[in-house]
């Protein structure tokens, strides 16, 4: 399956219009991946209506990767605020669904819309949209499955995987490093990244640095420090173009990255990874258990009287690497690395020799060098 872009120009209107689901989730990359179960139950529920997101413009074609959403229309807003409107013509929506968060300014702005039947988190100051009570503990994922189920829709929170793109990888079987994040408070230091780019390199891996738009300074660093060439980086100026990156990513052997976008891609299409969390649990962000994710936090303590949040110890959008993601080593991570699952073997001969010497069923492993940090 290829990855095409939605389309993103007004519906037009007319006779023979089939009813249209509205879904706002007006995020990023991350987001619209974690809510790929929700919109999945909500194409499922509605195989008649056009299920149309209200996101970001540069998510399209990850939205198009889904393979339920129809349509997209353009939001922006600063951050993570909620729009201030959506260019929505025609007839209201039959149904509209909030998956952008719990609170009067996303529920009034779909409200605005007059839908026939809006589904929300219910809060004091929307009393007239019931809805379930909203949990601050919960797995983002697991958060909106739970919305709709309450309105009658069965969700599968692990139904998250997407296809990889037919395009070919620009570096099959690389090792992917990271360093980029919204927030410098769940950056891990460009240093710190360059050393396990420099050991993997010394291991014998091709290592991939990835920067989003504006980041290209960060990727170069790590790529200079780790004694990478310049050509090693992808991405920087603009953000990697979606099936680009998702073949990327897909065909990758491991990557390494902190709690962003490219953490949720790589469990989205089943790529091992090593996910470094600071200000945020894991168990809000993380990936499903699984032998291919390997996540790295170290709370503080949040024994009963501690006075500590367990899920949100940390300002998520703080200015500085938060204190618990500077908890982590290079050595952790690399060992981390170490213990990914390798890709099964399409060689004959190597699988016989596997069994013969008996190790077929021990965990494969990605070598790095030795003598580490």
């Amino acid at each position: 399956m290829t990855h095409a872009q939605v389309p993103t120009a007004p519906h037009p209107c007319g006779d023979g219009v089939p009813p249209r689901l509205l879904v706002l989730r007006a995020l990023g990359l991350g987001d619209l991946l974690t809510a790929v179960p929700a919109l999945r139950a909500l194409r499922r529920a509605h195989p008649g209506h056009e299920l149309v997101l209200a996101a970001p413009a540069r998510t399209a074609e990850a939205a198009a990767a889904t393979g339920v959403v129809d349509r997209l229309v353009a939001t922006t807003a600063p951050g993570r605020a909620v729009p201030a409107r959506i260019e929505w013509a025609g007839a209201p929506p039959d149904v509209a669904v909030d998956l952008h968060g719990n609170g009067p300014p996303s529920h009034l702005l779909l409200d605005a819309l007059r839908p026939a039947r809006l589904l929300a988190y219910a809060h004091p100051h929307t009393p007239w949209i019931p809805g379930p009570s909203w949990r601050e503990d919960e797995h983002e994922r697991s958060r909106w499955c739970r919305l709709l189920a309450w309105y009658g829709i069965p969700a599968d929170a692990d139904d998250l995987r997407i296809p990889a793109p037919e395009v070919p990888s620009p570096a099959p079987g690389c090792v992917v490093v990271h360093p980029g994040a919204d927030s410098a408070a769940r950056r891990w230091p460009a240093e710190r990244f360059a050393a396990v780019a420099r050991w993997l390199h010394a291991a014998g891996h091709r290592v991939v640095v990835t920067a989003g738009a504006g980041e290209g300074r960060l990727g170069h660093a790590v790529a200079r420090q780790a004694g990478l060439p310049p050509d090693a980086v992808l991405g920087g100026d603009d953000d990697v173009p979606f099936s680009r990156l998702a073949a990327l990513v897909a065909h990758a052997r491991a990557i390494v990255v902190g709690d962003t976008g490219l953490a949720h891609l790589a469990t989205a299409l089943g790529t091992p990874s090593v996910v470094l969390f600071g200000p945020v649990s894991p168990r809000l962000w993380g990936p499903p258990p699984s032998p291919r994710h390997r996540v790295l936090w170290y709370p503080d303590d949040t024994t009963p009287g501690s006075g500590n949040d367990e899920v949100r110890p940390g300002d998520p959008h703080g200015d500085r690497p938060d204190e618990r993601l500077l908890r982590i080593t290079v050595d952790e991570v690399l060992d981390a690395v170490d213990r990914l699952p390798q890709p099964p073997t399409t060689d004959p001969r190597a699988a016989a020799r596997s069994s013969a010497s008996g190790t077929c069923d021990a965990q494969p492993r990605i070598p790095v060098a030795e003598g580490r940090l």
